[in-house]
């Protein structure tokens, strides 16, 4: 594992179009170190100083000064239609990672919480695409996240 580049350096949205990229589920994107491989086959290890929830759109800066974009990969998904904050509400309440639309909600499939939702009027779609969640409160991701200025919160 010696001769792999190691991507140290998270540049918060700095993924440009171009790029090689890797494509990571929402659990995939939360990591610290981790060895991955690009869609064209280029292998590094990602060696981050703290456990961090990457974004699509960030990009993995390797040791040679390369650049690596993070993407979002598909997943199965259920999309939430209905009276959004009480629906919101519910699922906030239990702590369950949501993406907020213009006109709907998005969390990963979960028959519990479907039936949940299906119970207090919701209409739900089943789908497959990209993850991207709300990150937590004072902008601190899941547990750990990458800095995008002063927050009102400290540890």
């Amino acid at each position: 594992m010696s001769n792999l580049e190691v991507a140290q350096v998270l540049l918060p949205g700095g993924a440009e179009a171009e790029m090689d990229a890797v494509v990571l589920d929402y659990e995939g994107r939360f990591l610290r170190r981790k060895r991955l491989e690009t869609k064209a086959g280029l292998a590094f290890v990602v060696d981050l100083e703290k456990t961090t929830s990457l974004e699509d759109g960030d990009a993995l800066e390797l040791g040679d000064g390369r650049r690596v974009a993070v993407r979002a990969a598909p997943e199965e998904v259920l999309e939430v239609r209905g009276v959004l904050p009480r629906l919101a509400w519910h699922i906030g309440n239990r702590h369950t990672p949501c993406q907020v639309c213009g006109d709907h909600l998005v969390i990963r499939r979960d028959p519990v919480i479907r039936h949940m939702l299906e119970h207090l009027g919701a209409a739900i779609t089943e789908s497959e695409r990209p993850f991207t969640p709300e990150g937590g409160a004072y902008g601190h991701g899941r547990t750990h996240s990458h800095e995008h200025g002063a927050t009102a919160h400290a540890h």
